[in-house]
């Protein structure tokens, strides 16, 4: 059987059977006995309780999610996270400068009081789980238009989630799971004071760079270690230099047992966002509409800023997170365009397609509920393509672009505070308190030249590519002034815009003037370019909204034609449990990739005349020396090993188990061969890439002497 075959028979089979597989990104409240089960027959030694329980210490307190967008777990009884360098890879940055460049050293602290705090990041841990469905269901009416049933979501949510943490320190989100069939209270507890503890240098943390980046061998130690803090009496607190190390309810020890092919593997953690119930049409417009639009507009930008980095190190350092993100969806959705397309996605898509439809025909009842449902998606999506190019040109060029545009405009809030009399002095002193925050934050990434020439390019672009009646105000302003001249337009207002220099920038809060701020070019260029993107946004609402209904009329109708099948809801941040085998695979024909790694690939691949591929020499002299202490196996020093695991973004960071519950490694990306994933899972191809446990510990411990925290940990032998 080929494998375009093996993957389509799988996802019919997945729907239409009660089966489990590998697949599947199982929110921890939903996992049940039959599920339980099947991890027990594939090595898992841990009982339901130790999984899931709001009653008892357990897997669940181990887990948190990191900043909003990464997932870490605690493996010390002292609060020490682990999650991947990539995810810590801003702090690092923030923490670095030319003579400290912690990104290129990396940085080991000897003791509490040098770690190092991070302003705005948190970790978040889950506290419980309610399924709040049919109190916001029974409120709902059926003739409701899309937008009033959201806004009656989100006023009932509203009062769930403050009647839930009134009186307490928690916060709460009610989620959505199976596109609005179905909602759950998550109450969270949130620790503020989160410090950098340890970082190996880029050279080991992010080896191999963008050009392994998403690829298969990998020989990346993509791993950080942080430490939640807590008050004196163990309560959520801001930073303070009395805060105390948080003691956890649960923590991970950690196993330097290794791994061997077909051993039990789990990874726990807070996964993105997945679209599995993406039409075929949804397919094709990503491929024909979106994606050749935003890899053109990202490498462009990667081009500019790859330029100024290798020039200036003040400057490479500034810009290297900003880089890692737009470089990391640049190579993601080139890996996902030929996959979707190589695999045939959007075919096996209509085969599920042809199947509900027949199934919705045999009955009137079901014709009447679902007879509209694919002509909807194909309508939404048609709909959608008038608006569709200045959208993402917006997305990419303007709202990700130059960073005086989106920061120019976050003051409109002050000028309209300023105009309005009834306004009280606190309201406007709040508000410049959180602009001279965020003005802190920009200026110590922000380079001017940099951000001119993005300006520069990022107008010309977006006035090549979106059609002229689409055009905002400002560009008759360039054509008239500047007869579309870009690179003059930028230099002279970036000359001229209090807004490109952060003295200027705190003189104006300091004393703010509300026409000191209109006035301004940068300002004007943004409030033009903003309010154009609404006003043109607010003709696609009603196929966004067409949309939403045909995807949760979709789901329900799926679940109610296979009822006795396991469904799982699409990643959304919240926590997720995937399970399967530690196992390698065959990418193409005669072609076998094994499990793991070794330290030698690391050697094998170095280029010092390529910053991707530098070893450092330390290193290298571990290596010559065969010096990996405990954590090799016959003088081989084993880096990452690929596993069944269904992950997404979010799922970095994820500690990977085995089936006692001890870390066995770190998720920190998947494979080139199975990009599509997000949208199909390929059991044959799809692959979770992970650093091994040995390696972290024998980073930790023989590269950076930081013995003190190995001692801190449970270690597994």
């Amino acid at each position: 059987m080929n494998i375009k075959k093996s993957i389509l028979l799988a996802l019919i089979l997945s729907i239409s059977i009660h089966i489990y597989s590998e697949e599947g990104m199982y929110p921890l409240f939903m996992i049940d006995e039959g599920l339980h089960q099947r991890m027990q027959q594939m090595g898992l030694n841990l009982s339901l309780e130790e999984l899931y329980s709001e009653g008892q210490p357990g897997l669940l307190d181990a887990i948190v999610s990191f900043g909003g967008y990464c997932t870490g777990s605690i493996i010390s009884d002292k609060g020490l996270v682990l999650t991947n360098h990539h995810c810590g890879y801003g702090r690092i940055q923030s923490h670095s400068c030319v003579d400290n460049d912690y990104l290129f050293d990396g940085f080991w602290a000897s003791d509490y009081s040098e770690e190092l705090p991070n302003p705005g990041l948190y970790v978040s841990f889950v506290v419980s789980v309610e399924d709040v469905t049919q109190q916001i269901k029974e409120k709902l009416e059926s003739d409701m238009t899309e937008d009033e049933r959201n806004s009656k979501i989100r006023e009932i949510s509203a009062e769930i989630q403050n009647e839930a943490t009134e009186d307490t320190h928690y916060n709460a989100q009610v989620r959505s799971f199976y596109d609005g069939n179905e909602f759950y209270l998550l109450v969270y507890e949130t620790y503020n004071d989160v410090r950098l503890v340890g970082a190996p240098p880029s050279s080991i943390g992010k080896y191999g760079g963008d050009t392994d980046n998403w690829m298969w061998p990998r020989h990346t130690g993509d791993f950080a270690l942080f430490r939640v803090y807590s008050s004196p009496e163990g309560m959520p607190a801001e930073y303070s230099p009395e805060n105390i190390p948080l003691e956890p309810k649960h923590y991970l020890p950690v196993s330097i047992n290794g791994v061997e092919e077909n051993d039990f593997a789990m990874t726990v953690g807070y996964a993105g966002n997945t679209d599995r119930y993406l039409t075929s049409w949804g397919i094709d417009f990503r491929l024909e509409e979106v994606f050749p639009l935003r890899i053109d507009i990202r490498r462009k930008k990667l081009d500019i800023i790859e330029e100024a980095m290798a020039e200036s190190n003040e400057v490479r350092i500034k810009y290297a997170s900003k880089h890692a993100g737009i470089a990391n969806y640049w190579k993601n959705f080139i890996g996902m365009s030929q996959a979707l397309k190589r695999l045939n996605v959007a075919n096996q898509k209509r085969e599920i397609e042809n199947n509900f439809q027949n199934w919705f025909s045999e009955s009137p009842e079901r014709q009447e509920k679902y007879g509209e449902v694919l002509s909807d998606f194909e309508k939404a999506y048609e709909g959608l393509k008038p608006t569709n190019n200045h959208y993402y040109n917006f997305i990419e060029a303007m709202w990700t672009g130059p960073d005086m545009l989106r920061f120019a405009y976050s003051f409109k809030d002050l000028s309209e505070l300023l105009e309005d009399q009834s306004i009280e002095e606190e309201d406007i002193a709040n508000r410049i308190e959180r602009l001279s925050a965020q003005t802190e934050r920009l200026f110590a990434n922000y380079h001017k030249p940099v951000d001119m020439k993005l300006w520069e390019e990022m107008f010309e672009l977006y006035y090549q590519k979106v059609p002229e009646e689409q055009h905002p105000e400002i560009f008759e302003v360039i054509s008239k002034k500047y007869n579309n001249d870009f690179a003059k337009y930028a230099a002279d207002i970036y000359k001229k815009s209090i807004f490109t220099e952060q003295s200027k920038v705190d003189e104006l809060l300091d004393n703010p003037e509300r026409r000191q701020i209109e006035k301004d070019p940068i300002y004007k260029a943004a409030v033009s370019i903003f309010e154009n993107y609404q006003e043109i946004s607010a003709h696609s609402e009603q196929y966004d909204q067409k949309l939403d209904k045909a995807s949760r009329l979709f789901i329900k109708g799926l679940r109610e034609m296979y009822p006795d099948s396991l469904f799982y809801p699409d990643a959304n941040s919240t926590i997720r449990l995937s399970f399967g085998k530690v196992r390698g695979y065959q990418p193409a024909d005669a072609v076998y990739y094994d499990y793991l790694t070794t330290l030698e690939g690391v050697m094998e691949k170095e280029d010092p005349d390529d910053h991707e591929f530098i070893v450092p020499e330390r290193l290298k002299e571990l290596y010559e020396n065969k010096d990996y202490g405990k954590y090799g196996d016959d003088d081989v020093m084993f880096v990452n090993f690929l596993s069944i695991n269904d992950i997404t973004g979010g799922n970095s960071g994820s500690p990977v188990i085995n089936g006692d519950g001890h870390v066995i490694g770190v998720a920190f990306d998947g494979n080139w061969e199975a990009m599509s994933g997000d949208i199909l899972f390929e059991p044959e191809l799809q692959r979770c890439i992970n650093v091994d446990a040995r390696y972290i510990l024998f980073i930790i411990e023989k590269y950076a002497n930081a013995n003190h925290l190995i001692d801190e940990m449970t270690i597994i032998n």
